[in-house]
């Protein structure tokens, strides 16, 4: 069991390390757009201002997967990483092998998501 745990910190940590990059590259690019807006006539503008939106939502989407990520090291600390934060139950290892970042089994996730 210790070495599958450390099996998953290890790909939480790569993870985290990616998302970081990204994260910081697409705010990055943001900043960048927004200097070279003075320059631009209004179709421009209006273009710039479209890619910088998807931007934004593609960066904010990146920063949820990096707190999920986050949130999935510090259980590991805890002690309480692979147990279900919904009813306190084993998450599933199949569950964890695919998102090792997940907090709820597969049943609490079913229950959650209508609510979303």
């Amino acid at each position: 069991m210790k070495k599958e745990w450390r099996h998953f910190q290890k790909v939480l940590l790569e993870k985290q390390s990616m998302l970081n990059s990204l994260v910081r590259k697409t705010e990055d690019s943001g900043r960048e757009m927004d200097s070279q807006t003075e320059a631009m006539d209004l179709a421009d503008k209006a273009s710039s201002s479209y890619m910088k939106e998807f931007i934004f939502s593609k960066s904010s989407s990146e920063r949820q997967l990096l707190q999920e990520v986050v949130d999935a090291l510090k259980r590991m600390q805890e002690g309480s990483y692979g147990k279900c934060k919904g009813c306190g139950e084993l998450v599933e290892q199949k569950r964890l092998k695919v998102l090792p970042w997940v907090a709820l089994c597969l049943e609490c996730q079913k229950k959650e998501e209508p609510r979303e």
